[in-house]
């Protein structure tokens, strides 16, 4: 049997800021933006090299759906963003004020600083260290 989580949904204001933020702050590619309809796309968002998994940036289309935006996961860090160079990255972020709300910390499992993204969701953007490299697939 095989399995994967293809897109993780999410929640935003706006399709072309949220384009914006992910592919000239974070690097990510445009995969596809492709309109529904005059109010719905689908638009889909990746980090470089990745190859399972991606972002399906969607547009809020109510007040309930609108109040999740930046909260999805209830003021816990949700999204994961791992780096072959942590501080390669890290630099980069930080001068494009990307905001940083921990800073970078030495851990067990490698290096990682929690950062927001343009709605205030919160990533941790990590680089596992030697003995756990082989979570970063190339």
């Amino acid at each position: 049997m095989y399995q994967r989580i293809a897109h993780i949904a999410l929640v935003v204001k706006d399709y072309d800021d949220a384009i914006e933020f992910y592919t000239e702050k974070l690097d990510f590619k445009l995969l596809e933006d492709t309109r529904i309809d005059e109010n719905k796309r689908w638009v889909m968002v990746a980090p470089p090299g990745a190859k399972e998994c991606c972002l399906l940036l969607a547009k809020a289309s109510n007040g309930r759906q609108l109040e999740s935006i930046g909260n999805q996961t209830g003021g816990r860090v949700g999204f994961f963003l791992f780096t072959d160079d942590f501080w390669r990255d890290y630099n980069k972020m930080t001068e494009r004020e990307i905001s940083f709300v921990r800073p970078p910390t030495e851990f067990e499992y490698g290096t990682v600083a929690v950062f927001e993204d343009l709605y205030g969701n919160m990533w941790d953007l990590i680089e596992p260290n030697e003995n756990n490299k082989g979570l970063i697939k190339k």
